[in-house]
Order: C-alpha cells, then structure tokens, then sequence
C-alpha cells in the first residue's frame, strides 16, 4: 500500500503527463471524495506552473517543500538558441503531455529544419522514458507519405530522450477543413489518405490508440491538402516489444481520449485492444468531420466520473449524424453547412444512407461488428 504522499506525488505525475484541459477528469475519478487529497495534487500543479517560485500554504507545506526542492534540483528549461548534439532549437512549437517540441536546425550532415521533441524536465521516470522509447521505435517501423516521418534520436547530455521528426507545418484536420470550407467530398478525399496511413501502421503492428484531430496535422503539398498522422506516444504493438522498458497503465486509468475512445479502450488503461480500436476512433473523427459534432458531448463527458463515462461509451448509442445534425438550431446548422459549402436544407439528405452507415458501423459497441481494417 502506498503512503499518502506517494498517493499525491504519482497522481501529480499522472496529471501533469495531460493536457491541463484533462486534468479535472482525472482528479474526479482519481480522487473521488477525497478532497483533501484533490486539494493536495492541484496545490502541486499550481506550483508548477509558477514561473516564479512557489505559493507558500502552512496546511500543505510539506508539498510546496517538496516540490521546490525537486523544482531547484533540476536545470532549466531549453531556450532558443541552444544546442541538443547537432541540432539548434529555433523557436519552441508546442507542448504534450510529456515531450515538448522545438523547431530545431540541423547543419551536418545536411542542412534542413527538423521538429525536435524531447522529454520534460521533471517528467524522466522509467515510465514515461519508456513510453518516449516506444513512440521512438513505433515511428522508426513506418514509411508512409501521411505518417511523420523519423529521422534521428539520442539523449542530452543529462539523459533526457529525444526524437527528430520530419517538421510537419500544419493544424489539425477538422480546424482545416472548416477553416478552408472543404465541402464533403473534399472532406472524405483528405479522410480516405488518412485511413491508409492508420492501415500502414496496422500492417507494421501498431496500434495508434489516440486518433484525433489534433493528432491528424494538415500541410499543403504543391497545392495538395496532406494529412501527417504524429504522436505515437501511447502506441501498442502487437507483435513485438517497442521497448524494453517497462511501462505500467495503472489499475482504473484509460490511455488515449475519452470522447474518440472506444469501448474497450475506456476498461483496464485499454491494454486488450486491438486493431479496431483505432477503427471506433477513426469513426469518432469521422463523425465530426461530416456532422460537425462529436457522438459524445466532451463537456458533459468531463463532468462525469469514470464509471459514468463508461456507461455512457459502452451502452448510449450516439445519434446518427444525420439526426444529431437535424436536431440542432438553424443558426448552428447554418454555421456547419457553410463551412462545407453546402445549403443546410441538403446536409441531412448528404448525410443520410451510406455515411450514416459507415459511421455508425465504426462505431459499434462490439468490436467485431465493426470494420476489419481501416
């Protein structure tokens, strides 16, 4: 059994490996009843992101100590300017759960912008090493035009991972579609590249299990919308080890996203699934990219406990896009259909017979009666 302040220090890890936006679920699930302990981890979190020291509380100072201490252990953060081996980081691009990734140069042996990402300060556990290893080797196994490419890896002087990546220059693919007004056709033309890519990985093995829109970038190739599936940081293989590293899904906990997560995903940090999880998660994108809204309302999904959620993914059957879209108000419905140049009167009727249908079959509560393969 582990003490109290094990307790708080793993879910800190736990919360801190998310975006801020998921930490509330987690410390509801994680927490329960127990606020003091809730009070104690976000006590942590606050202090964390303090860019300038830490808030002092005699009720938790024990905490904020502890955390100051490991806060003043470590070395700065990377600036720009500064050299990892032979790469020069430029300008900071954005940060994950885990790895933040730079725009970096690379002069030798040839000449060319890369995206460097590379594991937080803080965040070097065997654990989270592992899972940097896994996404290192999961990318190292694939060769396709809509799958990020992997160029180099290695470790900072202090031991801290880092991979080298193709530098994608994109957004994710529902903010591209809607921002470009893609009409439907478009829309399944740019969708149908990205299910070749999840059948490429599938066919190497891997299995993504965090497909979403942030995670599908969107470039532009000599006029040519391409989507770049990146992040395989929680990826599974299914025929070999990505590491030899362990790497732990806590008892209770899910890996991936609630609202693109299917069923199975959602039980047991998602360790038994397979190959049509990733077909539920394409189907949860693909709903949204037609309808405009995802089968489960994320706000109301985040507000639930994690049993709740559960039920709601394993047993509530979302409307059909068609419906969903019917059911909306006219200035919402107006909003969607002019960002797929398309009258609203003739959305639901674009909708309605074979997209329905290949939705609603993705998204089947049992896996197998979904799809095969992407």
């Amino acid at each position: 059994m582990s003490t109290r302040k094990e307790r708080v220090e793993q879910l800190f890890a736990e919360a801190l490996a998310l975006p801020a936006s998921d930490r509330s679920l987690l410390l509801q699930t994680q927490c329960g009843d127990d606020v003091e302990l809730r009070e104690q981890v976000e006590a942590l979190l606050a202090s964390h992101a303090s860019l300038h020291g830490f808030l002092e509380d005699g009720e938790n100072s024990e905490f904020y100590e502890s955390a100051n201490a490991l806060r003043n252990s470590l070395p700065t953060d990377e600036m720009p300017g500064d050299r990892i081996d032979r790469y020069k980081l430029l300008e900071q691009l954005g940060e994950g759960g885990w790895g933040v990734v730079w725009m970096a140069e690379q002069k030798e042996p040839i000449r060319r912008h890369v995206a460097l990402k590379i594991l937080k300060l803080g965040m070097d556990t065997k654990e989270f090493i592992a899972r940097f290893e896994s996404e290192r080797q999961a990318l190292a196994m694939m060769d396709h035009p809509n799958i990020a490419h992997v160029f180099d890896g290695g470790a900072t002087d202090r031991g801290r991972p880092y991979l080298v990546m193709e530098l994608v220059h994109g957004i994710g693919i529902t903010e591209y579609c809607d921002r470009e007004c893609l009409s439907y056709r478009e829309r399944l033309k740019l969708f149908l590249k990205l299910c070749h890519a999840v059948q490429h990985a599938h066919q190497k093995g891997i299995i993504h299990r965090d497909i979403k829109p942030s995670n599908i970038l969107v470039t532009v190739n000599d006029g040519e919308p391409v989507p770049k599936v990146i992040d395989f940081g929680v990826a599974k293989s299914t025929q070999f080890h990505l590491t030899d590293k362990t790497m732990f899904t806590g008892f209770n906990t899910f890996i991936g996203t609630p609202v693109y997560s299917s069923p199975e995903q959602l039980e047991s940090g998602g360790m038994e699934v397979d190959n049509r999880s990733d077909i539920y998660s394409l189907g949860a994108l693909l709903y949204e990219l037609l309808g405009g809204r995802t089968p489960f309302d994320p706000e109301h999904l985040a507000k639930l406990g994690l049993d709740a959620m559960r039920t709601i993914v394993k047993e509530k059957d979302p409307p059909r896009p068609s419906l969903c879209f019917e059911k909306l108000s006219n200035e919402e419905k107006e909003e969607i259909a002019g960002k797929r140049e398309c009258p609203p009167s003739k959305v639901e009727s674009k909708l309605r017979g074979d997209l329905d249908w290949i939705v609603m079959k993705c998204l089947e509560k049992d896996r197998g009666r979904r799809y095969e393969t992407a």
